[in-house]
């Protein structure tokens, strides 16, 4: 359709047909062939188009190049309301600036200039987007008779600013948000959410031994390894909520109106699974894991930075505690940060002044209860702290690249104790992924069992699963070295980690360790646990291996591994582990035969505790202490003939009620069954799922603030309510 008939589709109405102004030079456009040749050269040639309205609205004019860009008829678009032809609003990716403008159908019924409006073309096959300019135009007498204006299709323009913008807001690497997203994200979401009162949780995640891959595979591999890692975040986070990394390998994910700790942490779970599932890059098998850290607003924080430092906190908890795992915030971790500080640097006070020493736990044949040899714990005695436990400084050790010097410590001691042992008993040490990793790792066993006159065949390395990161080349180079060495190796805790069967086929193993998880709950029913146990033993059987059952400490697992077929058993049925002192005296003694000692079945797991917690019954609160703690009950002191089948509800702190009931007392104890069970925390401990939420207290006149680790509920922390007489005599036992 040529310009020269734009007004050829109009009704004969004058208020439909109006002409241009007849004064001025504008008279003249249309009738100047030059001008007309010009504007058809520029629609021809989609530099732009031209479009005419009525005063309903509807098309009476556009370009045939235009049109020809529609999947529609020419002769539909005709008398259709030109606002139909476009998709309403703006996509997710518009600029700010873009999105606040008014839209295009607003603009018609006001009959406003319209100034380079970017729309959505509603008929076409691919995204087109098109930008609408045009004026009102009005007849002789100052009637509204329509738009008159120009489109030109700006689709690769938006494309481009699409490309800048998300550049801007997502990792170039990985695909996903970006720090500037998720902060942005996490602050909008948070400011919605206080007003609206509703929860959203946030997990911090970095990833464990991944400078190990870095280090050995090179960058490129590192890379790819993050990509695969941001693919299967994706794939289990989900339609759940958004996930980001925020540089170097840590990665945060949002998840709103999620506050259910056991659905939190039944996804942390998942996520460490399939993290720490082994990887493939460029031909070689990469294995890492993660370790997470969740808060939850508002319970852990108001505000966007408070809530991600609390998520921090827990994170650093998470690999304080052993890696690979999942820890929730809680108040007390501020606590346990300045802990970690302080263990870091008594550590290297501790190595310099040999305050460390060994213990040996005895490995015992199943058949004669011979000790067959020793493996060696490292210990520390805390000139103030007490006994702290490896699980507690090895992983600091790792964080302060104190694991080397402290290996070759150890190293050097176990030689030293083992030669002068009155029998030719082998001694096993435990060598971590970094320890293996160092290629001074060979010449320090050398010099170690040199210096100390102890041959070879006497030392036997535990490794565990993550040796494998990394290089395989360089992994299997070591294994030559240190077999060449003389010395035995152990692959420990097998069934926890990813259990190839390459590792078995490639690696000089000569024994197996049978993780204790595997031993727990083996006798009972509903498990597959013996009948793992019974495929190790019988795979390390065909590799002419020995296996090791960890852990055992009743006669019923005793009873069991003994009858599955391990070779040696290790656990506190036999012996707990035993300084230097003792390990003489009894091997002096000649006396090289262990009794097994224990229960005569192995019990449900519980809980030690010794914590001083709330209890509330009807409207009075009363301060006990408890004493162990399950995920079913939990036992407690200080309150003086309580009956049974009373109801309490027990205060553990950080907003964490317990509907109980007692279901057995004895003077001042009494034991509770919980109504709703506790969950993990991820590491040692158990936590509630749900707790008292910030917004309800602060609808009953509180501030709103984030929960404290004080046991007790504002409102009922005083000794007693208005009126209210407690029912049972209160007793201090603490003493």
């Amino acid at each position: 359709m040529a310009i020269g008939k734009l007004f050829s589709r109009s009704a004969p109405s004058s208020k439909a047909a109006p002409s241009a102004p007849q004064d001025g030079p504008r008279a003249q456009v249309f009738d100047d062939p030059k001008r007309l040749t010009i504007l058809n050269e520029i629609e021809q040639s989609e530099l732009g188009w031209f479009w005419a309205t009525d005063a309903d609205g509807k098309v009476e004019y556009l370009s045939e190049s235009a049109i020809a860009k529609l999947s529609i008829d020419g002769e539909d678009v005709n008398g259709s309301p030109l606002s139909q032809l476009f998709l309403a609003g703006q996509d997710s990716d518009d600029s700010d600036d873009a999105a606040t403008q008014r839209p295009l159908p607003f603009l018609l019924r006001a009959r406003n200039t319209i100034h380079r409006i970017p729309v959505r073309v509603a008929h076409c096959d691919t995204e087109t987007w098109w930008e609408i300019t045009g004026k009102p135009q009005f007849d002789a007498e100052g009637e509204f008779v329509g738009f008159r204006g120009s489109a030109k299709d700006i689709t690769t323009l938006r494309e481009g600013q699409r490309d800048v913008s998300r550049m801007a807001q997502y990792d170039a690497l990985t695909g996903l948000a970006n720090r500037n997203r998720m902060e942005k994200r996490l602050t909008s979401t948070l400011t919605a959410y206080k007003a609206a009162k509703r929860s959203c949780a946030i997990m911090m995640l970095d990833l464990d031994r991944f400078k190990q891959v870095n280090d050995t595979l090179g960058h490129q591999a590192g890379d790819e390894l993050l990509k695969q890692v941001a693919q299967r975040l994706e794939r289990i986070v989900g339609e759940q909520g958004e996930a980001g990394r925020l540089g170097g390998d840590e990665f945060q994910i949002i998840l709103p109106d999620i506050e259910d700790r056991g659905r939190l942490g039944d996804l942390a779970q998942r996520l460490i699974q399939m993290i720490s599932q082994p990887y493939s890059i460029n031909g070689a098998r990469a294995i890492i894991g993660t370790s997470v850290g969740i808060a939850i607003a508002p319970y852990d924080g108001i505000e966007s930075e408070e809530l991600t430092g609390s998520g921090d906190l827990a994170l650093y908890a998470a690999k304080g505690g052993g890696r690979g795992q999942y820890r929730f915030y809680s108040s007390d971790l501020k606590d346990d940060a300045q802990f970690r500080r302080q263990i870091e640097e008594d550590l290297r006070d501790a190595l310099a002044t040999d305050a460390l020493e060994m213990h040996y736990q005895p490995l015992i044949d199943a058949k004669t209860h011979l000790v067959k040899s020793f493996e060696a714990l490292v210990r520390w005695n805390h000139p103030e702290r007490g006994s702290i436990s490896p699980a507690e400084f090895i992983p600091v050790a790792e964080e302060s690249n104190q694991i080397l010097a402290l290996g070759e410590w150890v190293m050097r001691r176990v030689c030293s104790d083992a030669a002068s042992w009155p029998h030719e008993l082998s001694v096993a040490v435990n060598v971590s992924a970094v320890q293996f990793a160092n290629p001074d790792l060979p010449s320090i066993v050398h010099d170690a069992m040199l210096s100390a006159g102890l041959p070879a065949s006497r030392l036997e390395l535990e490794l565990t699963e993550s040796v494998f990161i990394g290089d395989p080349q360089a992994t299997q180079e070591m294994f030559r070295e240190l077999k060449k060495l003389g010395v035995r190796l152990a692959l420990d805790d097998f069934g926890t980690g990813y259990s190839s069967l390459g590792y078995l086929r490639n690696a000089p193993f000569d024994k197996i360790k049978i993780d204790q998880s595997f031993v727990r709950g083996a006798c009972e029913g509903g498990n597959n646990n013996a009948a793992i146990i019974q495929a190790i033993v019988s795979l390390a059987g065909a590799l002419d291996m020995v296996t090791v059952a960890e852990g055992v400490e009743a006669h019923d697992e005793l009873d069991l591994v003994c009858e599955l077929g391990a070779d040696h058993i290790q656990g506190w049925i036999y012996s707990k582990a035993l300084p230097q002192s003792e390990v003489l005296e009894r091997l002096a003694s000649g006396v090289l035969k262990y009794e097994p000692q224990g229960p005569a079945k192995a019990r449900a797991e519980r809980m030690a505790v010794y914590r001083k917690v709330g209890v509330i019954h009807e409207d009075h609160r009363y301060e006990v202490v408890m004493r162990n703690l399950s995920r079913t009950g939990a036992r407690i002191e200080g309150m003086l003939h309580v009956p049974m089948a009373t109801d309490l509800v027990l205060d553990l702190g950080n907003g964490q009620l317990v509907v109980s009931k007692v279901v057995r007392s004895e003077e001042a104890e009494q034991g509770l069954e919980f109504e709703t069970h506790l969950i993990s925390d991820g590491a040692d401990g158990l936590c509630t799922r749900h707790r008292v939420s910030p917004y309800a207290l602060a609808a009953a006149g509180m501030p709103l603030t984030s929960l404290s680790s004080e046991a007790g509920i504002p409102g009922i922390q005083s000794p007693h309510g208005p009126g209210s007489r407690p029912k049972f005599m209160q007793v201090d036992l603490s003493a």
